[in-house]
């Protein structure tokens, strides 16, 4: 299972994040993903610990703490959803598998 981390500093690194969340157990891995155009951290990450009840533990202190200006947002990850081939939006250029592309409205 994995931790989401929000509301983070752009400012925060892994290590950083790897530092706090290793008071309640053991951090098996720190993701911050970031913009693609900027590079700069997106203000959100993931984490992963050993034990679930390291992960309980984690998440009850940490969700509403106040760290680096920021008051945290601390709980467990979602799965990841599925998106739609238009990504949820309407109206724009789509095209099908043989690269026509029509108006859809």
């Amino acid at each position: 299972m994995s931790i989401y981390v929000g509301n983070l500093s752009y400012d925060v690194t892994q290590d950083d994040l790897n530092t706090v969340f290793a008071e309640y157990g053991t951090v098996q891995r720190v993701h911050l993903p970031t913009d693609r155009e900027t590079g700069r951290p997106r203000g959100f990450g993931f984490v992963e610990m050993s034990a679930e009840a390291e992960e309980d533990a984690a998440i009850e202190a940490l969700d509403g703490a106040e760290w680096m200006g920021r008051s945290l947002r601390v709980n467990k990850a979602k799965p990841r959803e599925e998106r739609s081939n238009d990504r949820g939006r309407s109206g724009g250029w789509g095209g099908d598998r043989n690269g026509n592309y029509s108006r859809n409205f």
